[in-house]
Order: C-alpha cells, then structure tokens, then sequence
C-alpha cells in the first residue's frame, strides 16, 4: 500500500488505480498506467510503462503527477444461454481458486468471476456437452479453506446434485484433496459423478490448464460413474486429463500442470481432448440411491508428523488443549521414536490414550501401507491401543477422522469406521 501522503495526492488529482498518469521528475518523464502497492517501499509510485514493462518512482518534494485518462470501464460480455433439452444438465459450483482467477493488466490485480456468461464467452465449448447451471458459493483461495467451508461445500453438493445429471466443483489446487476427502465422507450414497477441477495457472495465461480441465470435468460429469473425483491434467501436454478417485488424490508438484497423482490407487479413466474416454479401472456406476448428507467435523483433530528429535511434548500439548482425536504420520510401517528414554513417545502416548484420544498411524512414505507387527516397536504401539490405518493418505486419514469424531461415537466405533473403507480411501492390496 502506498503512503498516506501518496494516497491524498492521488484523491486531490481524482486519480484511481488503473487511470493513465504523468510524472515528471528532475527533468525526466514517465508516463504509463499506474497500479496498485503491493510489498515493498511504499513511497515509490508505480506505473506500467508503454513497453509493459514496470517502473516505480520516488516520491519526493517537487515531483509533479498529472492525470492523463481515467480508466475505460470494460462493459461485461452478457452472451445469450439458451437452454438445450437434448443436453443433460450439469451443476457448477464455484468456490475460488486459480481456476476462475485472471489478471487484469491494467491493474496488475487478480479477480474471480465465474458466472454462466463468463463460462460461456471462456468456455463455450462446455455448453456443447451440457446445460451447465453455475452456483457461485464463495470465492476462497484453497490454502485458507477449513472445516467450514467443507461443510458449505458439501451441503452445495447435496442440494445440486438432486437436480442435476452430474456435478462439477471448481477449487483450488493446493488443498484439494482435503476437500474431496470431506466430501467423499460428508455427502455418501451419490449414485451420479462428482468433479472437482482446479488449474495451476490462471485461464488467462497462454499456458493455462484451466479449458481443458474444466471441458473435461463437465465431460466427466456425464459418465456411468458415481462418486467424489479429481480431474486435472494427465500430463505436461493438452493431450487428456485424468480422474483420479476424490479419496486417493494429491498434488505432487507446486506448479506442474499434472501435478496431481493417485496414491496407492490407479487412474480411474484418461479424458482426451477430444471427449474420448479410456477406462482405466472399475468405478462405481450411476444408481437412483438416494444420497445422505452428513457435514460434521470435530476441529480439535491434529495431523503430526514424526522426525528424528521430535519433541514428545507436542502431544502433551495436544491433550492439554483438548484435542479428542491425532493422526500421526510415522516413518516407514508406522514406526515411532520409542527406546531412546529421552525421546520416547510411550509416556505421552499413554497419557493421551488415557485421556480418551484416538491416535491413529499413516505413513510419510508416499506409497505402501503401516503395519502394526513386523517389528517389536510397532507391536509396543499396536498393543497400546494405537489404530494402524492401513494404506489411507495422511490428509484423508486426517479428515476422515475429524468426521468420526463430528458424530457421538464411543471409541470402538470410530475404530470401527476408520478402518472401514468408505470411498475407497483402504485398498484391498497395495498396488506396485
């Protein structure tokens, strides 16, 4: 943000961010579009040249801003959506993300708007697959999202999908997973596909994943299939996108555009560009069941991650603040620090049993499964009580756990339901 000196020129001059401005100091000129402040020093005005490039300019005594042009108001495209009874309808839901982010290069600046229009004049080729309804629910970036908006989100899902021949959930990348996971546990019984699609680079980019991400999301939603699914690109290129199942999904990559990969499961199906769809592995297929609605969550859950050195006071600190419910992601088949006396998670592991919190063990191997007894430590934990979660990703073990302990389950149950598989977050056998 500018200086309050700054801004109070700007409001005598009448000049707003995005207006085209001079400025004329020690005999040099700079003209250009002037944009917001970001970080940085907030005495320097910065504009974008002709060139495109940007400059910033000290502001000092003696300087002189001028006021060249106001920013041209850009009219909204509002194209004509005319309904197709020979298409199936498919719901958006919108929620944020880069997906429906795009710069504006006047400003510099970011906006999200996802409206039907917007779909239409981006997009137009989704409304040759189907009648898309666009839902906006909230414009949230995916890193601030929580359990709250899980519960927004798959309420969303539950009311759109009576309505509609498939759904389609816009979110953002980095934590999607998360929310599929949510979903997938709050929202079950959907006899009718549910998409969520993000892109790891703004629809505005030359590079964007965005077209034939959300083309092939509203694709997906037409398919025999049922269920929470990801779908995002399949490789580097614009060849396919893959659907990954909702509970199996994590971003491998910060800016890959096929930064998302199954864990411990397969590609369920390959979208080509072209619409052609390769089936990779069974899915459950469209039914009439009737889905249930169940948006718990219990907020005291904690996800931790065992390293050498790791401190046994982070549980104690855990159980005094209340929490019912820790994962705890252990080295290799679950394995936790457990001889070495100053180290040793036993006594805190004990006390937290004690007070009544379920502790269950994932792996921070990417693939493979925990088990409780090939070694003599792992049946030290085992026998205390500790619930070895099978092949299930921390994240959605995580979640899953938040759910059960949303509902008013004794211990046994919620052990009972978290190795039940639910949405496919256990396999059978782990795959090579």
């Amino acid at each position: 943000m500018y200086s309050q000196e700054i801004m109070d020129e700007f409001k005598r001059l009448g000049i707003e961010f995005g207006d085209k401005i001079r400025i004329e100091k020690n005999g040099q000129s700079w003209g250009g579009i002037l944009l917001p402040r970001g970080e940085g020093n907030s005495d320097y005005i910065v504009i974008k040249l002709e060139s495109g490039y940007n400059t910033g300019v000290r502001y000092e005594p003696g300087i002189k801003i001028e006021l060249i042009e106001k920013k041209k108001q850009a009219q909204p495209r509002k194209p004509e959506i005319k309904y197709n009874p020979k298409l199936p309808t498919v719901s958006l839901i919108h929620t944020g993300g880069t997906i429906a982010s795009k710069v504006d290069y006047t400003t510099g600046g970011v906006s999200a708007s996802f409206t039907a229009e917007d779909l239409l004049a981006s997009v137009p080729e989704i409304f040759n697959e189907a009648n898309v309804r666009s839902r906006p629910l909230f414009n949230v970036m995916s890193e601030d999202m929580n359990h709250k908006h899980w519960k927004k989100i798959a309420e969303a899902v539950y009311e759109e999908a009576q309505n509609s021949y498939g759904v389609v959930v816009s979110h953002g990348t980095d934590t999607m997973g998360y929310t599929t996971a949510a979903v997938s546990f709050m929202v079950q019984n959907l006899g009718k596909p549910v998409i969520f699609v993000g892109s790891q680079r703004s629809s505005d980019r030359p590079s964007s994943d965005a077209f034939l991400n959300l083309l092939n999301a509203v694709r997906a939603a037409k398919l025999d299939i049922s269920g929470v699914y990801v779908n995002m690109h399949d490789t580097m290129s614009d060849e396919s996108t893959a659907l990954i199942r909702g509970t199996r999904a994590r971003k491998m990559h910060t800016s890959r555009r096929d930064a998302f990969k199954p864990v411990n499961d397969g590609y369920v199906a390959r979208i080509y560009w072209d619409g052609k769809v390769e089936f990779l592995q069974d899915a459950p297929k469209r039914s009439d069941s009737e889905p249930t609605l169940d948006p718990v969550f219990e907020p005291k859950t904690a996800l931790v991650k065992i390293h050498p050195n790791f401190n046994p006071e982070v549980l104690d600190y855990l159980v005094d603040k209340g929490y019912r419910g820790i994962v705890i992601e252990g080295t290799g088949l679950g394995h936790l620090p457990v001889s070495d006396e100053e180290y040793s998670l036993l006594p805190s592991i004990d006390r937290a049993i004690d007070s009544g919190v379920f502790i269950g063990i994932t792996s921070q191997c990417i693939y493979g499964r925990v088990h409780p007894y090939v070694y003599a430590n792992l049946r030290k934990l085992s026998s205390r009580g500790l619930v070895f979660l099978e092949d299930m990703l921390s994240e959605v073990a995580y979640v899953k756990l938040g759910w059960a302990l949303g509902h008013d389950w004794d211990t046994e149950k919620i052990k009972e339901v978290m190795l039940r598989d639910i949405a496919g977050e256990i396999g059978g056998r782990s795959p090579p």
